[in-house]
């Protein structure tokens, strides 16, 4: 299994929104980085939800529950999407703050590349962000 984050803004698709949808597609995603990470996804990976813009935080975890396919809102056809279940909030919201002051995240990519929409977290860096959350998967 891999891990993830993937990052949306509060105002246009939230964890509050995913939780009453409880699935959803990922859809609009135009940067080749992170579509190659969308297209890395595998079914029951899971992925950090992190609220960007307004709140800088991580709040919650939902799983890959279908692999990535075409994007209909792509209409160059490039660019494809995954669908995502939600799974749990994380008890306590690890903010942007807080990650950047831990030095054991440094090469964690929401320091590194802060504007990637759909980023790869490493094993270790999970397990810290959950024990920061105060949440088990």
């Amino acid at each position: 299994m891999a891990y993830w984050l993937v990052k949306s803004e509060p105002s246009t698709y939230s964890w509050d929104q995913l939780v009453k949808d409880k699935r959803t597609f990922w859809s609009g995603v135009r940067n080749f980085q992170a579509s190659a990470n969308l297209k890395a996804m595998k079914n029951g990976d899971l992925t950090f939800f992190y609220h960007s813009g307004e709140g800088k935080e991580i709040v919650g975890i939902a799983k890959v529950v279908k692999e990535y396919y075409p994007d209909d809102t792509d209409k160059t056809g490039k660019f494809g999407m995954v669908d995502l279940e939600a799974v749990k909030p994380l008890k306590t919201p690890v903010t942007l703050v807080a990650v950047k002051a831990e030095p054991k995240f440094k090469d964690l990519a929401l320091v590194r590349s802060s504007r990637l929409s759909v980023q790869p977290v490493s094993d270790a860096h999970w397990a810290a962000l959950l024990k920061m959350g105060q949440t088990t998967a």
